[in-house]
């Protein structure tokens, strides 16, 4: 019994809870609809710019405001006539029939033009006339205008047009469903005009001494300090204050005290709602005692009251409007949520699209593929057979004793003859006498036969390209579909929290002195380092990869790297570092070639290419012959495979498409060999792809290691299976690749692998560019000086990487 009471006491705070929820929502939902919706709103607005009037005569407000609603709410345009004459007449009677012919006048020219085009280019120029016109009326009717009069009467046009542009900016912005996501400077010096023309009309409410306009202004200038900082605090009260001082010339000190209080109130925001109000306290005390002493008290009254306004502000109030203003962190959260919106959308995009080019690898497949050899040759038998039974058996007067009453026998015999005729040769005399003897028209069913044979090979060729035509573009987009997954997987890396590793990284870098502003960890992974940080120095020298580096790789127990820095030119600016893995691997190269008879124009074209993910590929491609169309073929091959590489996709499909791609673009013969290799650059693993090349050597001290497979050159046929050989390297290994120039060229030798291996070990050097200067002399002095074929040699040394500053401990208070 005891037990339940806690419990039913829980639930009652629950419910209560619920309830207070769902009353604060509905009170939320209702003023949204008696202010917006209902557009109460608009009309108290409308009120008090009624009453605004500055240097004593001039009121362009009303007329722009209700020129901004007319374009915007049309449907609310008449309340809030009613409701702009109702505060015009709240102030003076005079002041009333100046608004009431305003807008008349602007209601009459809106009127007017009501159909035409582009009206917010007109709108302008109604108000301007709308606010001179009565205003000279009035003048005229009280006798001849003076200069000044006709200065004032320039001036509020003038202030009227411009007014409404600013409150067509302002107005949308008060809308409870803008999409828009952030406020523009621009946006927000608009939204605090309108907001000081409404205090101005409330110039002259009192309360025990104290002004309803300051409190209010001075409430503005506490809130948006505490939201946007120092700079929009104080640009809110240099305007507010500026407004507010020439409705009341005597307040033009308030101008100042707003400003600096929101400066002020600006730099002490990290004090939350406190050092906010302490600032606009220390202003208003400072301004007070600078301007009149008399006026401190009155003063402070209402910065206390504006001050208790702004701490019985709901903080959701704060974070509504956070949302809004550039630089807080409810925007930059905004923004990110935004951006990862767009993220996930460009994802789910691309993996669409990957799911879609799979199903097209999956359609390109065909069933047939799939099907028994022996029944695809039976069924292009049947219509082999069909074919020659057409010209021949079916006028024949012996047809049915052959194809209904001996059908499996004709049948067979007649697969005989095509089986002899397809491998080329003729018929045996065995068979022939056997179908002689059954058939009566056995010399005309040869003869269509022989005539047949060659459509019916014809139409097998066709079909098999047609297959691997398929099977070709079907591997394509598998790849393709891959590619496209790897992307959206990429696109979707997130900010990762590495927590432990944060912690031992800021407080190291924090002993060490360095003022680290932001730490953005992305990956972790073994070889796939991925940090960034933004950073002050007063002065930089280095410090990223002499320091910091070192760090970072003491902490993640892996060898770490600076791979990009952007330093600011000023003292104490922010530099930007992003750190990432070292590979474990450094490869140095060395190529060395010779066209045939010394010629410019070689038949032999070699690349190295930087692919993604630490690995490095070599390659060499021969074509066929010699000159300049023996180039073209070995460039072409190249710049495919280089280019079908870099989009990650395999480099056994890459090798089968750039096959299937010299295949079928031509009928010319265009035959090229490829040597390539790819090297691992953080395990030093090399796969080698060897397409009709030469073998290859790798020189490790004295040993040598011999790598080959055998593989027709690119182009020849569709149809082939790469052979992939891989091998695993060490440090100060050297890897040998050569075209046939080289490993064929040496003249007089017998065994030239043996040969090749000897030079190879005798050499005393071990820089790349030595070794495939010295390899390639040693073939030509062979020859005797002659070059009687292209020639290329690339070598290349894989080394260990040795940083270039050593990992420096982290710091521990332990060891204190």
């Amino acid at each position: 019994m005891m037990d339940s009471i806690p419990r039913l006491e829980s639930e009652a705070i629950g419910v209560n809870k619920n309830l207070l929820q769902r009353f604060r929502k509905w009170m939320s939902l209702q003023a949204t609809s008696l202010l917006f919706e209902k557009g109460w709103l608009f009309y108290i607005v409308g009120f008090l710019l009624g009453r605004a009037i500055i240097l004593s005569v001039v009121s362009p407000f009303a007329v722009a405001f209700l020129a901004t609603i007319w374009f915007i709410h049309k449907d609310k345009a008449a309340k809030v006539m009613l409701a702009v004459l109702a505060g015009s007449l709240s102030f003076s009677l005079v002041h009333g029939v100046f608004i009431t012919l305003a807008m008349i006048v602007f209601v009459f020219l809106a009127g007017i033009f009501k159909h035409a085009k582009k009206q917010q280019l007109y709108i302008p120029l109604f108000v301007f006339f709308s606010t001179v016109a009565p205003r000279l009326f009035i003048y005229s009717a009280t006798g001849q205008l003076s200069s000044y009069e006709w200065m004032l009467l320039v001036v509020e046009g003038v202030l009227g047009t411009v007014l409404v542009l600013i409150f067509m900016q302002s107005i949308p912005l008060l809308s409870p469903n803008r999409y828009k996501p952030t406020l523009k400077n621009e946006e927000i010096v608009c939204m605090i005009i309108l907001l000081a023309s409404i205090l101005t009309g409330t110039i002259g409410w009192e309360f025990y001494d104290a002004s309803v306009e300051q409190i209010l202004s001075r409430y503005f200038v506490l809130i948006l300090a505490f939201v946007g900082g120092a700079a929009i605090g104080s640009t809110v009260g240099v305007v507010a204050g500026l407004i507010l001082s020439l409705a009341n010339v005597a307040n033009l000190y308030q101008m100042s005290l707003l400003a600096f209080s929101g400066l002020l109130g600006g730099l002490l925001k990290e004090g939350n709602k406190i050092g906010v109000s302490i600032g606009l306290l220390v202003g208003t005390f400072l301004v007070g005692i600078y301007v009149d002493a008399g006026t401190i008290v009155p003063s402070l009254i209402e910065t206390s009251v504006a001050i208790l306004f702004f701490i019985l502000t709901p903080a959701s109030w704060f974070k509504k409007l956070s949302r809004y203003i550039p630089g807080t962190e409810e925007h930059t959260n905004e923004q990110e949520q935004y951006l990862q919106k767009v993220r996930n959308v460009t994802a789910k995009r691309v993996e669409q699209f990957s799911d879609v080019f799979e199903a097209l690898s999956k359609s390109f497949t065909s069933s047939e593929e799939f099907k028994e050899e022996d029944i695809q040759d039976r069924r292009e038998t049947d219509y082999f057979l069909s074919q020659v039974t057409e010209k021949t058996c079916q006028t024949c007067f012996m047809k049915d004793r052959c194809w209904e009453q001996q059908f499996d026998k004709t049948y067979s015999l007649m697969e005989n003859l095509k089986d002899d005729l397809v491998e080329g040769k003729e018929p045996s005399n065995k068979s022939i006498r056997e179908f002689e003897n059954h058939c009566v028209k056995s010399k005309r069913v040869i003869d269509v036969m022989k005539e047949e044979i060659s459509s019916f090979e014809a139409n097998k060729k066709l079909k098999k390209q047609v297959h691997e035509s398929k099977r070709f573009v079907a591997d394509q987009l598998q790849g393709v579909s891959e590619v496209m997954e790897d992307f959206a997987n990429e696109i979707l890396k997130e900010r990762q929290h590495h927590e432990k590793q944060e912690m031992q990284i800021i407080h190291t870098l924090k002993h060490m002195g360095i003022d680290l502003e932001k730490l953005d960890i992305y990956q972790l992974d073994k070889g796939n380092i991925d940090i960034e940080m933004t950073l002050s120095f007063y002065d930089y020298h280095g410090e990223g990869a002499k320091i910091i580096a070192p760090v970072l790789s003491d902490i993640l127990n892996e060898m770490v790297i600076v791979k990009q820095e952007e330093v600011s030119p000023f003292p104490n600016g922010y530099c930007y570092l992003a750190f990432g893995s070292a590979k474990e691997y450094v490869i140095d190269t060395g190529i060395a070639n010779a066209a045939k008879g010394g010629g410019l124009i070689s038949g032999d074209s070699y690349t190295t290419i930087e692919l993604g993910a630490g690995k490095y590929a070599m390659a060499i491609s021969d074509g066929m012959g010699n000159g300049q169309r023996a180039s073209e073929e070995s460039k072409e091959t190249l710049r495919l495979l280089q280019q079908i590489l870099q989009t990650g996709i395999p480099e056994r499909v890459a090798i089968k498409s750039i096959n299937s791609i010299l295949a079928l673009r031509t009928t010319d013969e265009m035959f090229a060999t490829l040597d390539l290799a790819v090297i691992n650059m953080h395990n030093a693993f090399v796969r080698f792809l060897k397409i009709g090349s030469t073998p290859s050597f790798i020189k490790r001290g004295d040993e040598m290691i011999k790598v080959e497979a055998s593989n027709l050159p690119m182009g020849i046929i569709q149809e082939f299976d790469v052979d992939i050989v891989g091998e695993q390297l060490k440090s100060e290994d050297i890897l040998i690749m050569m075209s046939d120039g080289i490993f064929d060229g040496p003249k007089h030798i017998e065994n030239t692998d043996v040969w090749l291996k000897r030079k190879i070990r005798e050499m005393k050097t071990d820089d790349p560019q030595e070794i495939a200067d010295l390899l390639l002399e040693e073939v030509i002095r062979t020859r005797s000086g002659s070059i009687e074929d292209d020639m290329t040699v690339v070598a290349a040394k894989i080394v260990k990487n040795t940083p270039q500053w050593a990992s420096i401990p982290t710091y521990s208070e332990k060891a204190q």
